[in-house]
Parts: structure tokens; C-alpha cells; sequence
């Protein structure tokens, strides 16, 4: 079996070496490259591409959010899974926006560490559970009686839209998926939104896994 190529952006040196040694316990695993910011990244891909980044997100030179949008944007296959801080959870979205597929804070664990690299590998989202609980309770607003019995109302249309957004789709692909036009989708969005009353789409993404809304 051909191992996953894997390569690290990130510029604290003792996370580094930490995630490092939890990647050589990895037997399915070949970690390829190591850089301190998205500038060096871009710069050593050209060398050799991985399969899947573990970017951090606040880094000099070029932070994670413009190196994902880069890298992915010249290399559509290419798989990224986020780092976040306490405290970072606003950059998710934008990292989101970029187009990363995982997402983990950075006391990560062995085994969730293994379960984002699979899972993306498969072409879905991942969130730790942890990470799971901070988004929902700061960027979903608490459910009242009324609100819950909202989300009960959720449309079929709507939970496949759901579905989609949760995988990680535009609302171009999910158009094209659905065979409806972008602004559609767009519609199905903000009730989504209104009904689970989530600030944004990475509340939503995460409220919706955290309820089994969705199978991902």
C-alpha cells in the first residue's frame, strides 16, 4: 500500500518535533517536508507535493490562510488539515473559505491526529471533537424551545443542501450537484443559518456534525 505523503507548515519548533515523532508512529504515513511559514511551503511543493498539509494558521511571512488558498487554487487535490489555537477559532472560517478539509487544535491527540489524515485522504471534513464543542458554543447561538423545533423543520432540500456544505462544496458545486442555481443555494444557506442560528458556515458545518444533521 503506497503511503500518505504528509508535510508540516508550521513555525514553533518544539510543536513541530512533537508532531513529527506522533507522524513516524504512523506506518501509512511518510512525512515529506517540514516548513516555518506559507511562503517556504509553496516554495518546496514545487519539489515535491504531498498529499495532504498540516498547516498552522498565524505564521510570518505568509500565514495558513493565504498559503491553503494559494496551494489549493495551483493544486486542486491537494488536501489540507488545519491547526488552531484557543482563541483562533474566527481564522476557521476563512480557512474553511480557503478550502481545508480538517480541522484540529493544536493539543492534538494521537488518534485524532490519525483520523483527520484518513478522513481526508477520503475527501471529507474533519473536526475534532473538542474543536467541535468551542465553535458551536461561540459561533452558534444557544437554541430556545422555538429555534430547536425550527431545525426540526429543516427541508429535505435543505438537509441535502446541508450535506453538501458540510462536505465542503461551493454553492456553484452544490448547484450543479442539485442541479438548481447558485442563488438557490444560497437561499437554502440563510434558512439554514436562521434555523440552527449559526453566525456563519463553519458554525453551521459544525452544529449539523455535533447533532448527526449530516453523515460525514
Amino acid at each position: 500500500m503506497e503511503k500518505i505523503k504528509v508535510f508540516i507548515v508550521d513555525d514553533h519548533p518544539i510543536f513541530k518535533k512533537g508532531l513529527t515523532a506522533q507522524l513516524k508512529e504512523f506506518n501509512f504515513v511518510e512525512l515529506i517536508g517540514v516548513a516555518e511559514n506559507g511562503k517556504e511551503f509553496l516554495e518546496k511543493i514545487e519539489i515535491n507535493m504531498p498529499d495532504i498539509v498540516i498547516m498552522d494558521i498565524k505564521m510570518p511571512v505568509m500565514n495558513g490562510i493565504e498559503a491553503t488558498q494559494i496551494a489549493i487554487k495551483k493544486y486542486p487535490a491537494l488536501k489540507v488539515i488545519a491547526l488552531s489555537m484557543f482563541g483562533d477559532e474566527e481564522h476557521l472560517q476563512q480557512m474553511l473559505d480557503a478550502g481545508a478539509k480538517g480541522f484540529l487544535l493544536k493539543n492534538i491527540e494521537k488518534d485524532d491526529l490519525e483520523k483527520a489524515i484518513k478522513a481526508v485522504t477520503q475527501d471529507k471534513n474533519y473536526f475534532s471533537e473538542e474543536l467541535i464543542t468551542i465553535i458551536t458554543s461561540k459561533f452558534v447561538n444557544k437554541p430556545s424551545s422555538s429555534s430547536t423545533k425550527e431545525v426540526m423543520k429543516i427541508s429535505d432540500r435543505e438537509k441535502e443542501v446541508l450535506q453538501l456544505i458540510c462536505e465542503g462544496y461551493t454553492n456553484v458545486e452544490i448547484g450543479n450537484k442539485l442541479c438548481i442555481s447558485p442563488r438557490t443555494v444560497d437561499g437554502h444557506r440563510a434558512n439554514l443559518l436562521d434555523k440552527i442560528g449559526a453566525k456563519n458556515s463553519i458554525g453551521l458545518v459544525t452544529y449539523a456534525i455535533k447533532n448527526k444533521l449530516v453523515s460525514i
